[in-house]
């Protein structure tokens, strides 16, 4: 009997770790004086992990945006019918870091040509997107965009107006920092 109580009991915290995983995240909302950028630049596990290592940056949430469906799923969002796109919601003090710095490591760190996914990840919930705030930052992108086109560049990133952010599931949250590694399909080159 109490075999079987310690089991049960294993069991029901090994249930609650794994639902606690499934939770979604909570997004911070920034204090007076902080700013908000949504970026979307394929797989979020990449975007974030490049996105929370700049100074400046205070909180980054995985989630998901742009789409028609109401508080989504990672599963529906892969389903590809959701409208949304895998994106981080940052929060920043821009007394440390502009928009522009974060926009530019946005840039850097995904390949801002290839349209409907991000190196082997293919769909629509992979483009690249800048979700803008207000209109100094549709400007900054827009500016960004045009020198990478001077330069060469093909760029496929669209720059959209911020539309409702739903946090993804909580094991989407800090991934690369809980995992250990580093992303597959996000790197640095210097574009600017």
């Amino acid at each position: 009997m109490a075999l079987f109580a310690l089991t049960a009991s294993c069991t029901a915290q090994t249930n609650k770790k794994m639902s606690d995983a499934y939770a979604m995240a909570t997004i911070p909302a920034p204090a007076e004086g902080q700013e908000v950028a949504v970026l979307a630049s394929g797989c979020f596990w990449g975007t974030e992990f490049y996105l929370q290592k700049i100074p400046g940056v205070l909180a980054t949430t995985c989630g998901y945006t742009g789409g028609m469906v109401k508080n989504p799923t990672y599963r529906e969002v892969c389903s590809k019918r959701t409208g949304h796109y895998e994106a981080v919601h940052v929060v920043f003090d821009p007394a440390q870091v502009s928009f522009e710095e974060i926009a530019r490591v946005f840039f850097e760190t995904h390949d801002p040509e290839q349209s409907n996914g991000q190196g082997p990840d293919i769909g629509p919930q992979y483009r690249s997107a800048i979700f803008y705030q207000n209109e100094g930052q549709k400007a900054t992108a827009n500016k960004l965009i045009a020198i990478l086109n001077a330069k060469g560049y093909n760029v496929a990133t669209v720059v959209l107006p911020a539309s409702t952010f739903w946090p993804a599931e909580l094991y989407h949250q800090d991934y690369y920092d809980h995992k250990g590694s580093t992303p597959y399909c996000h790197s640095y080159k210097a574009k600017f």
